[in-house]
């Protein structure tokens, strides 16, 4: 799957103003190999510097969509969506995470800003302190939203009874999370993750998990194999 054409024609203009770049695929494109995807008309010394920086964005974006829209497809015919997590390389995190879109991804928390986010290590501190999940929550911030991690039919209950509507079920098999999904109703979202690949991600999506989250897509995706050709005679 195609992604990151447009990046190619910026990444030559900045070594050759006069650099022009045509497309031969849409972004998002599914092809066969030895496709061309776009060309490239410039300055031979431009284009030469330019090569490398060009072909690692592509072939990094083209891998991302690539592996997302196996798992998009895997799941199809169910309710479950396919979204990131915040495994990403530092720096590139956006251009990543439109990969995962074009592959036909959803998007979900890019940073710890758009979420309350409750994880396991919020569960330990809450506990020594002798707090409440309710009662801790009661401080978040308004307007966003919610997310806890549960990984214990104590932690499911103690999360339902404090009113949230978004479960991380992190972790755990696809036999717990129907059992989960089933206890905590359609009103609550259930977010499935944690080593979760494209050949299991089906069973996932058939145990009741309407977001699943693999963060395979932007930490393990392989490149795609694209190269650079020049044809002097053009």
């Amino acid at each position: 799957m195609v992604a990151g054409i447009p990046i190619l024609a910026t990444v030559f203009q900045q070594l050759d103003a006069d650099a022009a770049m045509t497309p031969c695929l849409p972004e998002g494109a599914w092809t066969d190999a030895g496709a061309t995807l776009a060309v490239v008309r410039g300055a031979a010394a431009a284009v030469l510097a330019g090569e490398r920086v060009a072909l690692n964005f592509v072939q990094r974006l083209s891998g991302i969509a690539t592996l997302t829209r196996r798992a998009v497809d895997a799941v199809q015919g169910t309710a479950a969506r396919i979204t990131h997590t915040r495994k990403t390389t530092p720096g590139l995190r956006e251009l990543e995470l439109y990969a995962v879109r074009t592959g036909g991804g959803v998007e979900n928390r890019a940073s710890l800003a758009a979420a309350v986010l409750w994880k396991d290590n919020h569960w330990t501190l809450v506990t020594q302190a002798g707090q409440s999940l309710a009662g801790a929550l009661r401080a978040a911030p308004r307007g966003l939203p919610v997310i806890v991690e549960v990984e214990s039919d104590a932690q499911l209950e103690a999360a339902l009874a404090a009113g949230v509507t978004h479960l991380l079920v992190d972790n755990q098999p696809p036999e717990r999370v129907a059992a989960w999904a089933q206890r905590a109703g359609r009103a609550v979202t259930i977010q499935a993750s944690g080593g979760i690949t494209v050949d299991v991600v089906r069973a996932y999506a058939q145990a009741g998990a309407s977001l699943i989250a693999i963060g395979a897509l932007t930490h393990s995706a392989p490149a795609a194999p694209i190269r650079c050709d020049i044809d002097a005679g053009s």
